[in-house]
């Protein structure tokens, strides 16, 4: 019915759509069918109050959050001002002066600026302090963040969250790059302009998926549009010389796997190991000729983590497994003063996936130890936090990933009473999942290997949409090689068609590869080759 070849349709089916109508409702995910956002608490105050000050020509500060979400959020935001008369100065936080959120010192930088509203991005729910302090100064607040919400009411003339109380918004997916656009269409409405806001779909696209948000109802269809956008040849002259930078080739069509392992990283080095400004300048530069000089400082800068990501993440595996055996049964906390501090919330998604546990990795500068943690899906993170409160001196986040920051010499209190708390979590139920289900079984005859075209269908790829895990069966081998450092090159025949197969340190493989052999892996369009051509990227060999 749908005129899809027959392995992508049985993804479909295993994603829960059971019928025709189901599946093209999933297929054709258009703005149009973007969630009301008349019940979002703020959202016309905020309009109301930007419009205002774009009126009295007042400067407006941007203050975001140094992670890819919060320079996104921030570059909408500065940007649909800008296109509509206002002046901006724009900020962002440095995880090396003041962390995460809206700290004291950022609270001075806006000061400096001489601004009369400051709109945070991706920060500012927990921030009520240096938010009041501001407002006393004589500057209004309006808060755009999607993080956990305490009780306290935040003392700031609009704050848009969908999670905060009354809130009645459907959709509670949003992260902040997604209600800076909201925002700015509601300023479009409010100052009756004819502004279009296409071009800012390529910035939620990044932001949404760099911050790990559900790809699912309003996500699903704000990031299919930004694909689009990131994919053109008209884009802005800082993703071009980003694309550039990660050997995308002109026309090739990205996904979500496209921006979580190409785009984000190299985004977020900057902000890890140096100055997020420069992703900031990045995404609002004018010129190509300017992009391509930021591009190629982040660069170096993404180098530079991969080798200390590298580093550091064998270490922490060895402390793990010193701690708790090869098996972990609750959570895992490890610190130590030889690990950056720009690259812990790396390490620890890597922990996740070696040992399966809710992970909490610190550095420790002095007598402070900063830390970054991930979980397994399905895991209530910030709640395992919550319950060890009184071990921190501050943390924030989801459930998903969280920041802490504490003092050195309570890191083995924290080990305990977060190692204690995941057991409690995990016996009462919630057990962390992984996932290692096939989709499909690729035979080559009644489900052949899909087309780039089908498997772009499914985009965006990640979270809540993972990406489609197939095996390939019995497939001959036409040619198998160690490529790069210790990589696995293979060339296969399935059913009468050709694939090729590409395995990070897989290298130590090819001995286990003979005449045939199985693989487990994701299949995607290869940019290199374009058309309908496709590779498997090994996950293992069976």
């Amino acid at each position: 019915a749908l005129s899809i070849g027959p392995s992508v349709a049985q993804v479909l089916l295993h994603r829960g759509l059971g019928s025709p109508a189901q599946a093209r409702e999933f297929l054709d995910a258009r703005l149009a069918g973007l969630s009301a956002p008349d019940q979002m608490i703020g959202r016309s105050e905020a309009a109301e109050r930007i419009a205002s000050s774009i009126g009295r020509h007042e400067r407006i500060a941007i203050f975001g959050d140094y992670d890819v979400d919060g320079t996104t959020s921030a570059a909408i935001i500065a940007g649909v001002i800008e296109a509509l008369g206002g002046e901006v100065v724009a900020l962002v936080a440095s995880r090396f002066e003041g962390g995460y959120g809206f700290s004291d010192p950022a609270l001075a930088r806006v000061m400096a600026t001489g601004a009369k509203l400051l709109i945070t991005c991706d920060c500012g729910s927990s921030d009520h302090p240096r938010i009041d302090a501001a407002q006393r100064a004589g500057i209004d607040v309006i808060v755009v963040d999607h993080h956990r919400v305490p009780e306290e009411k935040l003392p700031a003339v609009a704050f848009l969250n969908p999670h905060q109380p009354g809130c009645g918004f459907p959709y509670k997916g949003l992260c902040s790059a997604g209600l800076a656009l909201s925002i700015g269409a509601a300023l479009r409405a409010r100052m009756n302009t004819t502004l279009d806001l296409r071009p800012f779909l390529d910035l939620v696209a990044l932001g949404t998926v760099a911050d790990v948000m559900p790809l699912d109802g309003d996500n699903r269809r704000l990031v299919r549009a930004g694909l689009t956008r990131l994919s053109s040849g008209d884009v802005r002259p800082g993703i071009a010389a980003l694309r550039e930078r990660a050997n995308v080739r002109p026309g090739t069509k990205l996904g979500g796997t496209d921006i979580a392992f190409r785009l984000a990283p190299r985004l977020n080095a900057a902000g890890r190991l140096g100055d997020s400004a420069l992703t900031l300048a990045l995404l609002r530069a004018k010129t190509l000729d300017e992009a391509r000089l930021l591009a190629t400082r982040i660069e170096l800068l993404n180098d530079e983590r991969k080798n200390l990501q590298r580093q550091n993440t064998e270490e922490a595996a060895d402390a793990v497994r010193a701690i708790h055996g090869p098996r972990v049964e609750g959570g895992i906390v490890v610190a130590s003063d030889r690990w950056h501090r720009g690259v812990v919330g790396i390490v620890a998604a890597r922990l996740v996936e070696l040992f399966g546990a809710p992970t909490i990795v610190l550095a420790i500068e002095g007598d402070t130890a900063h830390g970054s943690g991930r979980t397994p899906p399905g895991f209530p993170l910030f709640d395992a936090l919550s319950a060890c409160s009184s071990v921190v001196e501050r943390f924030g986040g989801h459930q998903a990933a969280v920041g802490a920051t504490l003092a050195k010499d309570r890191v083995p209190l924290l080990r305990e009473a977060f190692d204690a708390e995941c057991l409690r979590l995990r016996a009462s139920g919630l057990q962390p999942r992984i996932d290692r289900a096939i989709d499909v079984v690729i035979d080559g005859a009644r489900f052949p290997i899909p087309s780039a075209s089908d498997l772009m269908l499914l985009e965006p790829l990640g979270h809540a949409n993972r990406e489609p895990r197939f095996l390939v069966e019995g497939a001959r081998v036409e040619d198998a090689n160690s490529v790069g450092e210790g990589h696995l090159k293979l060339v296969l025949r399935v059913g009468g068609q050709r694939l090729t197969a590409f395995g990070w340190d897989l290298a130590h493989e090819l001995s286990r590869i003979g005449r045939e052999v199985s693989i487990v892996g994701g299949i995607r369009p290869d940019g290199y080759r374009g058309g309908e051509a496709v590779e498997l990227r090994i996950e293992r060999v069976v």
